[in-house]
């Protein structure tokens, strides 16, 4: 079937409308007619060629929910009807130790990502900036009552990016979390940090989103731009993710967790970050990365942010203000994430 989207048609081209082609419902596939797409960093890195070459045109799009309108013969998981979400990947080998202890985003044959990828028939995978997609129905997430749709759709990438390293790294009662960065993710881990029952600082360049970071369930808020931050806060957490892409003084954040803590990335940086291991030695500290999640745990991030009220702050805008919107991005003009009504395509 042809559907409307909205693609990049070159690298650092703005996105214009394009119609593209969905495959034929296969005997495991869902077609879902989507609603809210959500706009990630990752996007923008991806369309304007940070990340290395792309397959253009490039529909971006991995912060996906909408109604499901049609199911394969084989589908037991999802109806007509049910309102879905898919988030950053859309296949796996389904066969590697990873996919099988249910960490497909670390598949050993390498995941398939939403868009900008080559699915299992060799097709070229494009995302949710569109009208309609067509998904192997194991990678199609139910959408619980209890989260508006719109709110809903930035936890298939945001949600789940900052949920992952929290469940892993046992954020709870009696720990002391650290978010570094008060934006798309940032907002998100604060939410879901405070849910899980941790004790949350906020930790951003300058003060200017306090009230917000209260508001959201910080405990407390410091301003990282202050030297005097890191000499009050010396070995207090527990844990620390860092969700700004940006390049962050290592060591002054390790200085920051107590013994046994963990600093975990979930930011992207495209430049290498540097290390004194000492930082680490010193108190048994340890420095890891996460990304997303697995189905499983993705189904389970839904489902607790459901149970606790728990949506992006958004800001809705037409598919025709996307070029704007990236603009925006950029400029940290937004709070806290935006997301396209694709029923804005035509």
């Amino acid at each position: 079937m042809h559907v409307n989207a909205y693609a990049a048609p070159a690298s650092g081209q703005p996105l214009a409308p394009i119609t593209i082609e969905r495959r034929d419902v296969g005997p495991h596939d869902v077609l879902i007619e989507i609603e809210y797409a959500g706009i990630c960093h990752s996007d923008i890195h991806t369309v304007n060629g940070d990340w290395g070459p792309q397959p253009f045109p490039v529909v971006p799009g991995h912060e996906i929910v909408g109604t499901v309108t049609e199911v394969g013969p084989d589908v037991t998981r999802h109806q007509v009807g049910d309102r879905v979400g898919v988030g950053c990947m859309v296949n796996s080998c389904g066969e590697c130790a990873n996919c099988r202890n249910g960490d497909e985003q670390y598949c050993l044959d390498g995941m398939v990502p939403t868009y900008a990828g080559t699915d299992r028939d060799g097709t070229t995978t494009q995302g949710g900036y569109s009208s309609h997609v067509v998904v192997d129905a194991d990678y199609v997430l139910s959408v619980p009552d209890g989260i508006d749709s719109a709110a809903a759709a930035p936890l298939l990438c945001a949600g789940i990016t900052t949920y992952a390293p929290l469940r892993r790294w046992g954020a709870g009662p009696g720990k002391k979390v650290a978010i570094v960065g008060l934006g798309g993710l940032g907002h998100l881990a604060v939410k879901i940090a405070h849910a899980l029952g941790a004790e949350v600082t906020v930790l951003s360049q300058s003060l200017k989103k306090q009230e917000d970071g209260l508001r959201l369930g910080a405990e407390e808020y410091y301003a990282t731009s202050d030297p005097a931050t890191f000499e009050q806060l010396a070995g207090r957490f527990d844990l620390i993710v860092n969700t700004v892409s940006a390049s962050i003084e290592l060591d002054a954040y390790l200085g920051l967790l107590a013994v046994d803590g963990t600093l975990v990335n979930v930011g992207a940086p495209a430049e290498p970050l540097s290390v004194h291991v000492m930082s680490l030695i010193g108190a048994r500290r340890s420095f890891a990365g996460s990304m997303i999640g697995g189905i499983a745990l993705t189904q389970e991030m839904l489902d607790f942010c459901a149970d606790h009220g728990i949506g992006a702050e958004i800001e809705i805008i037409a598919a025709d203000q996307v070029n704007e919107a990236y603009e925006r991005v950029l400029a940290s003009d937004v709070r806290y994430r935006f997301v396209i009504d694709t029923g804005t395509l035509g």
